[in-house]
Parts: structure tokens; sequence; C-alpha cells
């Protein structure tokens, strides 16, 4: 052991620190998370997950406990439907799958395009989405146990020292969290890292998962620059009586939005008069009843509530989510309004995309540049969700323009082009990364092919190493990743129902970083090669 007691500290252990946690681990990388709270937080957030976020589980092996919630939360929802046809006077059988909502307009899975190529190769998880947040925690934190990730709770982040060094961080550090690392892991510099009860723990790196309000973020002194707030929200499960007048669904009213249902007890109002007075006051059921009674017009009573959050539409982004040895990930790096459920999922990408990358750097073989692509790539995506966020925002105001605005929106709703256009967007299927290279699949998710030994792609993934798929079976190919057989794990399989492709590298997140097929063989330059994208991503070969 070096003066380093840990490699990584990972402050926040909701999904994603917790899925950080996991990866970091699948990499190698001794790792403590810790998190304020005693117990998983059951409050009612994030109901649903997206596409992209299902396939990194699935291809981490999670497929089966995935499953098993979605058939349980899908009833739920078919009961729902069946309770809103009922309220309309109809009898239609309610779709098999959930579409989700644009600013509160529901979205009609019959009318989705699902032959649209953006679809394609998703595997046995295309279709699961209603997976709860609090349920994707527990069902992590049980992950990290099984992978022997140190999570501690009940343990605050106090303040941290970092080390200076001459490093190639892609952003300066302030205050506490000033200098930047090597990134190479080398014990030398690193972050003396101060949580309570007044334990001091070494680290090579310090992680941010600790939500919008992060400490880390405001002690490394991160610029955070975005759009105040407009509205406050509530969201609740309660027991409630007067409900009658309510209507199950999305609703907008003269003075701002409600939802009632799926589940029994569930209500979310949003009012466009402005945030809170003050956020740092507990949320009481007086609030929520007076805000319900507000927005709906209904004199409904709340007799008990059983999870309550109050939030606002703050949308702010960081410039950058590393600066020297500290880095962010989730709403610690990016908050905006709740609508969509796209936070959770933008988080759970951040940790599946830093995670290997940092494992590299502790090991000692990253290449150059590799945690500075962090930034470049999870960057961009953070701010096209900003957008959507402000966008359903503007649907939403309790005004004429938007509510004109809004009648547009929702006549293209019901078309199959507006329906399939608005799902591939909420879905995540469109995301993917510019990265080096000429074929039509780098930067983009693997498709999850099926494979000549009866496996699928994500089967080899679950262990979070680098793949390096022969599909024409050709042993110059496999020699020339011999010198990273330690990152990159090589086999020989066929793709039957691709039988155009005849090699792919997939980064252990999923992505594609080069690709050969019998039309498109990659140019012969010399950063187009295999051996420049294996060096790119997973170092020198081993001598």
């Amino acid at each position: 052991m070096t003066d380093t007691e840990y490699d990584v500290v990972v402050v926040g252990a909701g999904p994603v620190g917790l899925m950080l946690g996991c990866e970091l681990a699948l990499g190698g990388a001794r790792t403590l998370v810790v998190e304020r709270l005693a117990e998983v937080d059951e409050t009612i957030k994030a109901g649903a997950i997206n596409s992209p976020t299902a396939v990194a589980l699935y291809r981490r092996g999670l497929l089966p406990a995935l499953t098993e919630v979605q058939e349980a939360a899908m009833s739920r929802f078919r009961e729902f439907m069946k309770a809103r046809g009922k309220e309309a006077g109809a009898g239609a059988v309610p779709p098999p799958r959930f579409a989700g909502h644009f600013a509160g307009i529901m979205l009609d899975a019959a009318l989705l395009d699902d032959s649209d190529p953006a679809f394609a190769d998703l595997g046995p998880v295309d279709g699961i989405g209603l997976i709860p947040q609090a349920t994707l925690e527990r069902l992590l934190a049980d992950r990290a146990r099984e992978l022997g990730v140190e999570v501690r709770r009940q343990v605050e982040l106090t303040g941290f020292d970092a080390d200076e060094g001459d490093g190639h961080g892609d952003g300066d550090g302030h205050g506490h969290g000033h200098g930047h690392g090597h990134g190479h892991g080398d014990g030398e510099r690193g972050v003396t890292v101060r949580l309570t009860p007044g334990r001091d723990v070494r680290a090579g790196w310090l992680v941010g998962c600790d939500g919008g309000r992060s400490t880390v973020r405001k002690l490394a002194g991160f610029d955070f620059p975005g759009t105040p707030p407009e509205i406050t929200g509530y969201q609740a499960i309660a027991d409630m009586t007067g409900t009658e007048g309510l209507r199950r669904g999305w609703h907008t009213t003269d003075v701002g939005t409600y939802v009632h249902g799926p589940m029994p007890g569930r209500v979310l109002t949003v009012e466009f008069d402005g945030p809170p007075a003050d956020r740092e006051t507990p949320v009481t059921t007086e609030e929520l009843q007076a805000s319900v009674r507000h927005v709906t017009g209904v004199d409904v009573t709340v007799d008990k509530v059983h999870s309550l959050t109050r939030f606002t539409d703050n949308c702010r982004q960081a410039s950058t989510y590393r600066a020297g040895r500290v880095l962010l990930a989730g709403d610690a790096a990016h908050v905006h309004s709740p609508f969509g459920g796209q936070g959770l999922n933008l988080g759970i990408g951040d940790a599946m995309n830093l995670g290997w990358k940092l494992a590299a750097v502790v090991r000692g073989h990253a290449p150059e540049g590799l945690l500075d692509s962090y930034t470049r790539e999870r960057h961009p995506i953070g701010a096209w969700v900003l957008e959507w966020t402000r966008a359903q925002i503007a649907l939403m105001r309790p005004e004429s323009h938007a509510r004109a605005l809004r009648e547009v929106v929702t006549g293209m709703t019901g078309t199959v082009d507006g329906t399939t256009y608005l799902v591939k967007k909420i879905s995540g299927v469109w995301q993917h990364y510019d990265l080096p290279g000429d074929h039509p699949l780098v930067g983009h998710s693997a498709p999850d092919l099926e494979l000549s030994d009866g496996t699928r792609l994500a089967d080899h993934l679950h262990g979070g190493r680098a793949l390096l798929l022969d599909l024409a079976d050709d042993p110059k190919l496999r020699a020339r990743a011999e010198g990273h057989g330690d990152r990159v794990d090589v086999r020989p399989l066929a793709a039957p129902g691709h039988p155009e492709l005849t090699a792919l590298l997939v980064r252990p997140d999923g992505y594609v970083a080069w690709a050969a097929d019998t039309e498109h063989v990659p140019e012969d330059a010399a950063d187009n090669t295999l051996e420049a994208a294996l060096e790119r991503w997973f170092g020198a070969p081993a001598s």
C-alpha cells in the first residue's frame, strides 16, 4: 500500500455514485463510497429509465432483475390506463408498452414506428423502462456489495485538499480543490478527504456524485452557469380525501399543471410563481395541500404523506466535469427540471463513461488525455438534456402563447412521425459520441449482436472489459490485438444476422471504438487503424 488508502473516494451513494463505484471495482480500483443518509432514499423521484441506462445495466448482467421490476410496473400502469379509459368512456385495450410524455402530453405507443433503425439491435431490454429510482438504487447497492465496494453510510464530506501537480486536467480547481493530477494513478499525488466523524482518508481521486447542491462542486470551485428557476413543483405519495374531482394523468389548468396517478396516492403539481422563498426549509403537508388545491381547484385534504419532495426548474451545468484530481458526475455536474426523468439517466451515463477511464488511470495504463475525454463526450449530452427540459417548461407555462404552442405540439404527437421523433429523443437511442474513425458505428452504442455460440454481445461485457469481436475468423486481426490482451477480450465469433460486419472493437462502456465490414473497410490512415484505436483508448501494448 502507498500513502493512498483508496484509489478513489466517491461522495454520494445514490444510483450514480453506486453505479460509478461498481464500474471502478470492475476496473480494479480500490473505491470508497460515502453517503450522508442511513438508508436508500425512498422519496418519490424518477419513475423510469431510458434505453442507454437499460442497456448499460443489461451489459453488466442485471437483465433478470430489470425484467422482474418491469413486469410489476407494467401491471400497475395497465391498471392506470384501464381506469383512464373508463373515465373517458373508452373500452380500448391499453398499449403494451409505455411511450412516455413530453411536457405532460402523453405519447401513444400505438403510434410509435418501432421499425425505425434507431430502435434496432437493442436486444432483450427493448421496452424495459419502468424502473423507479429507489428500486434501481437498491439493485445497485446489492451489486456494489457483490463486487466488494466499500460503502459507508451516515458519513459526510466536510472538506478536502488536493495536491499540486503538473497533470493534464481540462479544468482548474479552486479553493480546497486546487491542483492538477498526473492522470496516472501515482501514489505521490492525491487528495486528502475530510469525512465525519473527524477522519481523514487519502485517495488518488475524488468524485462528487452528491447531487444538485454538491459540496464537492462548491468546494472545488467549479463554474456552474445556467438559468434561474421559474417554477415550484411538488411530488408526493399521500393518503388524500376529496379527490373525486381529480382526473387521472397529466392536466393543465389556468394556474399550472397537475398529475394524478398512475400509482395510488401519487400527485404532482407545478406552479409558475417562481421558486420557493427558502429551498432549505423542509416541505410540509400543509404546503403540499395548498398547492394541490390551488393548481387543481379541487378541495382536497392531505391526510397522511408517505413520500414528498419539492423541486424547481433550476437549470445549470458545470463548464467542465474535471478539475485536476476532482471530478463530478450526475446532478453534481448538471441540474434541471425532473420532467421526463432525464436526470437519473444522464447520471448513469456519466458513471458508465467515467468509471472505466478512471480505473484505467488508477491502474497506470491510461493513454494521454483519456480522462479529459470524459467531459468532451458527456458535456454535449448534458447540454442537450438541459435544453430539452427548458422546452418542456416553455410548453407548460399557463399563458396564452404557450397554450397555443402546446396545441400545435399536441397535434404533432397524434402522428406516427411526431410520436416516433419524441420517443427517440426521450428514450435516448439517439445518443452517441464524436469519436475518431470513419465507420458509421464508431461512437455509437454497440448493437446487441446475436453471436454464433448462442450468446449476445452484451454477455461478453459483464466483466467491464473492452471487447474485440473477430466476426470473420481472421487470425491476423486477432494477432494485432495481442499486446492488449490484459485489457481487451478477443472473441472469434460470427454474427449470422449481420454477415456484413467483420470486426468490432467495443469499449468497456459499450460504445464502438473501431469497426470494419465487407463494404466499409477503414481507411489505411495511421490514426484509423485497429492499432491506433487500441492505443487511443487502452494505452500502449504490453512489451
